[in-house]
């Protein structure tokens, strides 16, 4: 396939740069101003040092909104709510490091990836989590450590997107 035209330049647009690329003038960028997550490029990032150095070329606008995660968060809703049964105390520190260990990974790849709480009764505990995959990824991850255990999917009707797992230990 041939790019190029009758003088032998190629057709294809110039590589663009940082500025280009992301400063377009007349589309705000939206920080959070719980987390510091940052919204640009059709989603939401970690806080990112360049804003700091970016100067307000091409009508460079920062507007401050909260992000969808600490959103669901001020508002007491979650997408994911894992119920594990049966936690035997010998196995409490492990799970709750566990659990905190994973949701803060996936934090670390995704800003939304939130644990919201965890509530610890005697034997049974409730997981809440921003995001329904990060509790079925959770409760994956809690059989694939457990082997002993047997996990339960129920997904709220639409269009509520919330995901019920249960973790029962054996």
């Amino acid at each position: 396939m041939n790019y190029s035209n009758k003088q032998g330049k190629s057709n294809l647009p110039e590589e663009r740069d940082y500025k280009q690329e992301f400063l377009k003038g007349e589309k705000p960028f939206l920080m959070c101003s719980d987390c510091g997550s940052v919204y640009f490029d059709k989603h939401w990032h970690h806080k990112i040092d360049d804003f700091k150095n970016i100067d307000k070329e091409n009508n460079f606008q920062m507007k401050f909104k909260l992000c969808p995660a600490c959103e669901m968060i001020k508002n007491k809703q979650y997408e994911g709510r894992v119920t594990i049964k049966n936690v035997s105390k010998e196995l409490e520190q492990e799970l709750g490091r566990l659990i905190t260990s994973f949701c803060r990974t996936a934090f670390k790849i995704d800003p939304l990836d939130r644990l919201i709480n965890i509530k610890k009764g005697d034997a049974n505990w409730e997981v809440t989590t921003t995001e329904n995959q990060l509790a079925n990824k959770l409760a994956r991850k809690i059989k694939e450590v457990f082997n002993k255990i047997d996990v339960e999917h129920s997904f709220a009707s639409d269009p509520s997107g919330v995901v019920e797992v249960t973790v029962e230990f054996k």
